[in-house]
């Protein structure tokens, strides 16, 4: 008899497939499991909680790079700052120990250079020794030598040395000059290795060149009130 009542209860198919053969349309879903997990999943958190993401802030670690690549940039930006001031200051070195060398140079060879003037004047710079005078005056000239202080210049007491200082006759505006260049004074760029010594005079600005008046206006002569001043 339980044989007979095993072979009598029916079977049960179901139909799991989520694609309706016939109609070709999704099926709703009917197992319960699958449902509430399919619930569970597409449900938000609730009671105010969020889920904690990229979005909610930086990644402490990115912000640690972050900071470590701002404080080697600083550190570089230092370093090519110091490399700069210290090429300036040895390219400023450099340039002052080349100009203290030629100095050094000419300044040996001033004595030479008053002996060839004073041969010159007295008509004994001739043959051989003119031609040796040249070459000396050439090298000297190529480091950057040159001659200052003729007469009708404005007198300039950072260049010139008075002995002798003649007064204007009259009254009015005058200008001092030189009135006779005793010995010649050089300078390389801007340093002076020897003041011309000279005499000077004052002479009314109508009496003294354009290029004279306006040295004095920018202060390399004095207008005649007294004494010129000889450097230190």
């Amino acid at each position: 008899m339980a044989d007979e009542q095993k072979q009598e209860e029916p079977v049960t198919f179901r139909d799991r497939r989520k694609v309706d053969p016939e109609t070709g349309e999704a099926r709703p879903a009917t197992d319960g499991a699958d449902t509430t997990g399919a619930a569970d999943t597409a449900a938000p958190a609730g009671d105010g909680e969020q889920v904690a993401g990229p979005a909610d802030g930086e990644d402490p670690e990115r912000e640690k790079l972050r900071a470590e690549v701002a404080e080697r940039t600083a550190d570089l930006q230092r370093v090519s700052a110091e490399y700069a001031n210290y090429r300036r200051r040895a390219d400023r070195d450099r340039e002052q120990t080349r100009v203290d060398a030629k100095v050094s140079v000419a300044s040996d060879l001033l004595v030479v250079l008053d002996d060839f003037e004073r041969a010159e004047q007295h008509g004994d710079l001739t043959g051989p020794f003119k031609s040796a005078a040249d070459k000396v005056t050439g090298v000297l000239s190529k480091l950057g030598l040159e001659p200052f202080g003729a007469e009708g210049e404005a007198f300039d007491p950072s260049l010139h040395e008075a002995v002798q200082h003649e007064p204007a006759e009259g009254s009015g505006p005058t200008v001092t000059v030189l009135s006779t260049v005793l010995r010649r004074g050089y300078r390389i760029a801007d340093r002076v290795l020897r003041p011309a010594m000279v005499t000077v005079q004052d002479r009314p600005e109508a009496e003294v060149s354009e290029q004279a008046r306006a040295d004095a206006a920018d202060g390399g002569a004095d207008a005649g009130d007294g004494e010129p001043q000889n450097p230190a």
